[in-house]
């Protein structure tokens, strides 16, 4: 029980720094997204690096870059750092109620890969989640006027990031270091080639800099925590706590950015909200017949 207790509190803090990064990165606004995104891949490697190196696992990371897994190591990296540009740009062009939509929807979109890649059959409830979902981002399009692309792209990003990751048998601890790694190269040549000049200094004024070296604990920290909740809640939990991310992105978006919130969203998100709802009861349904079911790290 205990063990579970401190699972929930571990989960709930990473969720929390999820949530809540689009703040720690609105700091970042004056700096450019790209740039952004090539330092926090640099931090991020140099942290995890020296983690393991203190652990005495920096060889699990050679060892997983020199492994037969490398192109599906090398297919992820690259829908990781396309996910986390467009969160930036999104945090940065202030819409952020896109980014927490397409966390939001990413399972939906995991479904439907399932189908289209890996011939899986919906269940009634998934057929209705799937169908609310896309309602929602119709009514979105329509009564805005634009579709939500954000959303859309953060979504697919990361349910084809998901669908690659389950075919990697590392601890996610090392297959994040090890994409960081992969990623690392055009980070340090986009760095040094960036429009402002040549060079590696870090661009910004006041807190800037030290906020672009601590992006590698936006990164590092709430994996780490997640890493160890998962090892101590079931698979059902760790579902259903998913949703604490995109929904603290969304009281973001509305309560500290006071982004507009319209009609059209107010038609939307229920509709969302629901998808989620019945997409959780048939996962739920599922997994009862593996109960204490735990993930493997």
């Amino acid at each position: 029980m205990q063990a579970q207790r401190a699972g929930l509190l571990s989960m709930l803090g990473a969720c929390f720094i999820w949530g809540s990064s689009a703040i720690y990165f609105k700091a970042l606004v004056g700096v450019p997204p790209g740039e952004l995104l090539a330092h926090r891949i640099l931090w991020s490697l140099a942290l995890f690096t020296g983690m393991f190196a203190l652990q005495g696992r920096l060889g699990h990371l050679v060892a997983a870059l020199r492994g037969p897994n490398l192109r599906r190591i090398a297919l992820a990296a690259v829908m990781m750092g396309s996910n986390w540009l467009v969160f930036i740009i999104g945090v940065f062009s202030g819409h952020v109620m896109q980014t927490s939509l397409g966390y939001y929807i990413f399972p939906l979109f995991s479904v439907l890969i399932g189908v289209v890649l890996f011939g899986e059959r919906l269940t009634p409830l998934q057929i209705v989640a799937v169908g609310l979902a896309t309602l929602a981002v119709t009514i979105l399009a329509v009564g805005l006027g634009v579709a939500p692309w954000l959303s859309l792209a953060i979504a697919a990003t990361f349910a084809v990031y998901g669908t690659i990751k389950k075919g990697l048998d590392l601890p996610p601890a090392i297959s994040v270091a090890a994409e960081l790694a992969v990623l690392a190269p055009m980070a340090a040549v986009w760095l040094i080639l960036r429009p402002e000049g040549g060079g590696l200094p870090l661009m910004g004024q006041g807190w800037q800099p030290a906020l672009l070296v601590g992006s590698s604990l936006m990164t590092a920290v709430p994996m780490l925590m997640f890493t160890f909740a998962a090892r101590r809640l079931d698979l059902a939990t760790v579902g259903l706590l998913q949703y604490v991310n995109p929904t603290l992105q969304f009281l973001t978006a509305t309560l500290w950015f006071r982004e507009p919130f319209t009609r059209w969203h107010l038609i939307a998100f229920p509709l969302i909200w629901l998808a989620l709802g019945l997409y959780s009861a048939a996962a739920l349904h599922r997994r009862r017949a593996l109960p204490g079911t735990r993930a493997r790290l």
